[in-house]
């Protein structure tokens, strides 16, 4: 054991004094008392794994370390190793750590007869940032609801997604890479040894994701390695398409489309600290590398420059296969009910250039003035425009479609939404929702995101949005109580549930047209 990892065990032997008074539940590594407020308990910094630091850097999670005593779970721990930037739409509650394995469990403080659903977040960021203690990822109005809502930190970055010939040595038989994903696995794994002491259904797992998460969640149902870990899946905004804005690189040989192999990236990161060679002492060397170091220079404002140094997810053969899209259409996906969708206007944020928009339409050549009206059917001439919806149903919301279509041709029960209602406030400033605006309706935190400016129309879509995840993940179905219907997804309706400002409303897709072009150039292969 080195030294580092003595000191984390020698503090975790110690007991932790908590409130006598506070609810309390069993794990497998010792007790942890929570916080009751408003009829919900909630645990926070619960340790799902050892803290991945010194030796276990670059490594599967080890098992947590046990405690003695009551520990206080009574506030988030730090959220994983990261550069956070100003603009981000779920800014970190907690200051960032390479010591970040640990989740939230949120929950009624009255216990029921039957087990509770549990319901599973994992956050968006790239896979370079967030993390699980934001405020619009409170759980309350789940748990509020009747469900146990668990949220996880997961390594990112440099820490979670590396390759390098020196670890493929140390670990010949794998799995290697992807360690933020190995983390995603062992949270689920925790849920079903221990979300039953929190009155959690290790038997009626959900999990859902947004961005990051999303693509997390396809991985989910991707990967043999989280069979039988969680019943039903949740998309938001999370891609899906092969060869898209989240295509996974490989260890080894080079990618289809020329870039680098996941090893020659590592290769690269280790030369630019100053190490060479592929040997135990070079691994060492990488492994005593400052956190800050490691982190320099990488977030979601400068990921695109950082591709020489950072692989991020990558086909490994045993986390990753293949690509998403790969797997559904061969049918070898988790066969469970399926919620995916993605927002209107997912990439307003980009400063688009008009002249963007002329290069995305010369790709469809002779149908470039039936693209051209089918994103602007007012015929404005707003070029910025219809190169934002080129490039929002390009990365998300076409391929939300596919997966639909595929996941409803292997029979599982399935439901698509748009997302297209804006936030009162903004809506001077916005025509249609940018991504990641839904969570706070999802969730139900719209105050934790815009205050005093909350109105009642967007309380009300808010506990609309939460009352359908909630039904989903109690049965596999949105509908319930007094809801408008969301009808189950098929091809050949191809009707989804759109969030709008007049209130939720199942309908045939309005964007079927411009749909369709984006589908047929997303499956012509590119000119060489």
């Amino acid at each position: 054991m080195t030294p580092v990892i003595a000191l984390v065990a020698a503090a975790a032997a110690l007991a932790v004094a908590a409130d006598a008074k506070a609810p309390t539940a069993r794990t497998e590594s010792g007790i942890v008392s929570g916080v009751v407020a408003d009829g919900i308990v909630s645990y926070k910094g619960v340790p799902y794994a050892a803290p991945p630091v010194g030796d276990l850097r670059w490594r599967e999670p080890a098992p947590p370390l046990r405690w003695t005593g009551v520990r206080a779970a009574d506030a988030y721990a730090h959220d994983c190793m990261q550069l956070p930037f100003p603009s981000d739409a779920a800014p970190l509650g907690t200051p960032p750590s390479e010591d970040c394995l640990y989740l939230n469990v949120w929950a009624p403080e009255k216990p029921t007869a039957a087990r509770l659903p549990v319901m599973v977040w994992i956050h968006g960021g790239g896979f370079v940032n967030g993390g699980s203690s934001p405020a619009v990822y409170d759980g309350s109005r789940f748990a509020r609801r009747g469900v146990v809502l668990v949220s996880f930190n997961h390594r990112l970055g440099r820490f979670g997604f590396f390759a390098h010939p020196a670890l493929t040595r140390e670990s010949p038989k794998g799995p290697l890479g992807n360690y933020g994903y190995l983390d995603q696995i062992a949270a689920l794994r925790w849920v079903q040894r221990n979300v039953a002491a929190f009155g959690g259904d290790p038997g009626n797992v959900t999990v859902f994701g947004e961005s990051a998460g999303g693509g997390s969640v396809l991985m989910l149902m991707s990967t043999p390695l989280a069979r039988s870990l969680f019943h039903k899946a949740i998309v938001e905004s999370g891609g899906g398409r092969a060869g898209g804005i989240m295509t996974p690189r490989r260890i080894r040989e080079t990618s289809p489309d020329g870039k680098a192999s996941a090893e020659a990236v590592g290769v690269a990161l280790a030369k630019a600290a100053g190490i060479t060679g592929e040997d135990a002492s070079a691994l060492a060397a990488l492994r005593k590398l400052r956190a800050e170091d490691l982190v320099r220079g990488l977030n979601l404002m400068t990921m695109g420059q950082q591709q020489d140094t950072y692989a991020g997810p990558m086909i490994d053969g045993q986390v990753v296969t293949a690509e998403a899209e790969t797997v559904f259409r061969a049918g070898q996906q988790a066969r469970v009910p399926f919620l995916v969708g993605a927002n209107s206007r997912e990439f307003g944020f980009m400063p688009l250039p008009p002249q963007a928009a002329d290069g995305m339409l010369a790709r469809f050549g002779a149908d470039r003035d039936a693209v051209t009206a089918a994103y602007d059917p007012q015929g404005t001439g707003n070029k910025v425009e219809v190169g934002i919806g080129l490039v929002s149903d390009g990365a998300m919301v076409e391929p939300a479609r596919l997966l639909a279509r595929l996941a409803a041709a292997a029979g599982q029960p399935t439901y698509e939404y748009r997302f297209s209602y804006v936030a009162s406030s903004i809506r001077k400033d916005t025509s249609g929702a940018l991504h990641a605006t839904e969570i706070p309706f999802v969730f139900e935190t719209v105050r934790a995101k815009y205050g005093d400016a909350t109105t009642a129309e967007d309380e009300a879509l808010a506990a609309a949005a939460n009352s359908y995840w909630v039904n989903f993940a109690r049965s596999g179905d949105p509908n319930g109580g007094s809801l408008p219907k969301w009808p189950r997804y098929s091809e050949k309706e191809d009707a989804l549930m759109e969030f709008t400002a007049a209130g939720p409303a199942g309908k045939p897709d309005p964007w079927k047209a411009r749909l369709d072009f984006t589908e047929r150039l997303a499956s012509t292969p590119p000119l060489r």
